[in-house]
């Protein structure tokens, strides 16, 4: 990127020429050893395109790769494509949703959940509380049963109840779907608004995030990276996964539609502990909350509340941000990874299931997390006064499943 389009971007971004002159610069061989990677990933046809956005104080790095659509017809990748989010919905939808309810005094996140759906219990499940949910500390299985179709939220409601649990509540981190369409419920019930409409109307509006929410508009679908194939049609502002599309495209876990530009007001409205532009959505304690570690001590996989520290899902932390930073993935070739010691966020969304659903990207979130970070010119990660101690060793961490993330 020259020195005019940096200009020219901050600019864009609302920055004074002024500040966008003192910002200190980024190590750009790093950020092109970074293009050089994800351009080598797509020519292995290991995704068809991507965009990144890489952020650390008045410095921007906003780039487009390869193409959005590759079936039925060839388009060019832009900046403003917008993507399925997949599981990024549960950091940008569920959580944000659920925590604003906790701060309010409507949810309670050591009440059982069948405190706001009483139908869920039975087989131990009574004993599940909300932040068990938020925590992947359930004891719930991955997923409901997707073999056959179904329809609604009140089905997958109803499959949910009547599972079986894996392990006690609180024994150990499995990562599960239900938990986080099970959140979704909990809004909806408590807040009397479905998910997408409290997210549209408490975060998504207030945080002037324009493009998005759930069910894309079909003025927004030009702009919309198509994902996989599915009863003969290539999906294009339907959701991929089909949990959540069988539940009719809004779920707490998956359905989530978003930009790269709007995923960055999010990520500095959590570094500015909980406000942007003059609008405060949550309190610098919710924050701190949320991105601490709150999954029992000694479990060897440490999660904050919806968002992923130190588990073997956190390849984009890369190789250089240190514990304590925290971030998300996505099935559909999404990460997101948030550091408050550097104050540093990249971005990285693609459509790798698109056009058969054989790309593979996540040593791609490992590369872009650790030369993200390597950019940053003004931060020393080799000590980092407050992040977390390493757990003691314990040997090579699994890798992280094939299923949805």
């Amino acid at each position: 990127m020259n020195t005019i389009r940096k200009l020219s971007l901050a600019l864009g971004l609302g920055l004074s020429l002024a500040a966008a002159c003192l910002a200190s610069p980024f190590d750009m061989a790093k950020l092109h050893e970074m293009d050089d990677a994800i351009q080598k990933a797509i020519g292995e046809k290991r995704l068809p395109g991507a965009v990144v956005w890489v952020e650390h104080g008045a410095n921007v790095y906003w780039t487009a790769y390869g193409k959005r659509s590759l079936v039925p017809t060839v388009e060019t990748m832009t900046r403003d494509t917008i993507f399925d989010a997949a599981s990024l919905t549960k950091v940008l939808a569920a959580t944000p949703a659920i925590m604003l309810l906790v701060q309010r005094g409507k949810v309670n996140l050591d009440a059982p959940v069948c405190a706001y759906i009483p139908e869920f219990s039975g087989g131990g499940k009574e004993k599940i509380t909300v932040r068990q949910l938020l925590t992947h500390t359930s004891g719930l299985p991955p997923d409901v049963n997707t073999k056959s179709k179904w329809r609604g939220t009140e089905t997958a409601l109803r499959m949910a109840a009547g599972v079986k649990l894996e392990s006690a509540p609180g024994a150990r981190f499995r990562y599960s779907d239900i938990n986080f369409f099970t959140l979704g419920e909990i809004v909806a019930r408590v807040s009397g608004l479905p998910l997408n409409k409290f997210c549209a109307r408490e975060i998504y509006r207030p945080l002037k995030m324009k493009d998005t929410g759930f069910l894309p508009s079909k003025f927004k679908i030009r702009r919309v990276a198509p994902t996989e194939m599915a009863d003969g049609v290539m999906l294009r502002g339907v959701v991929h996964d089909p949990t959540a599309r069988f539940m009719g495209g809004v779920a707490g876990h998956a359905g989530l539609f978003t930009t790269a530009p709007d995923m960055a007001r999010f990520a500095r409205m959590m570094l500015n502990m909980g406000q942007l532009d003059g609008v405060r959505l949550f309190t610098p304690e919710t924050v701190k909350l949320m991105t601490s570690v709150q999954t029992p001590p000694g479990m060897e996989d440490r999660r904050g509340l919806g968002w992923d520290i130190d588990s073997s899902l956190s390849s984009p932390r890369g190789r250089r941000f240190p514990l304590g930073s925290y971030g998300h993935t996505g099935f559909t070739g999404n990460a997101f990874w948030i550091d408050p010691f550097s104050k540093t966020f990249f971005i990285f969304l693609s459509n790798r299931v698109h056009p058969d659903g054989k790309g593979n990207v996540p040593g791609l979130y490992r590369a872009v997390g650790t030369l993200a970070a390597e950019a940053v010119t003004d931060f020393n990660f080799d000590s980092v006064p407050g992040a977390l101690p390493p757990l003691p060793q314990r040997g090579e961490r699994p890798a992280a499943r094939p299923g949805r993330d």
